[in-house]
């Protein structure tokens, strides 16, 4: 079951980059990502990739609601921080958790260090005085 989730992600990335749900496109997307090499880890559990799409759809309106209190209240301070990798995940699963880090625009992620980190840039709200 998890080797088909990995495969849905490669497809889902592929058409969205690509914009075209053709059948040639098709047979392109699956060939590209079958063809793609895997790495030989332990597999994501199911209950890890349930809960990453949960959040995405959680991120949806949460990067609508970043974006209107930026437009109405600014923010004039940054901060980086370091923000530990949930254990064991995939490689499929880390992509996820940097997407939605970077899919709200208040947060951007610099740097993914392979000890476990990642590196997330955040714009702050202005401080009061």
């Amino acid at each position: 079951m998890i080797g088909y989730l990995d495969l849905i992600l490669r497809l889902t990335i592929w058409f969205l980059l690509t914009s075209d749900l053709s059948l040639a496109n098709i047979i392109i997307g699956v060939s590209i990502a079958l063809l793609l090499p895997r790495k030989l880890t332990s597999p994501g559990l199911l209950k890890d990739w349930f809960r990453a799409i949960i959040e995405v759809l959680i991120a949806i309106p949460q990067a609508y609601f970043e974006a209107f209190e930026i437009m109405f209240r600014p923010h004039t301070e940054e901060g980086v921080t370091m923000e530990r990798v949930k254990p064991q995940r995939t490689s499929g699963l880390i992509f996820l958790d940097i997407f939605l880090i970077t899919f709200t625009p208040k947060t951007i992620v610099l740097k993914y260090h392979q000890k476990g980190w990642y590196e997330v840039h955040r714009i702050l709200p202005r401080k009061k005085q």
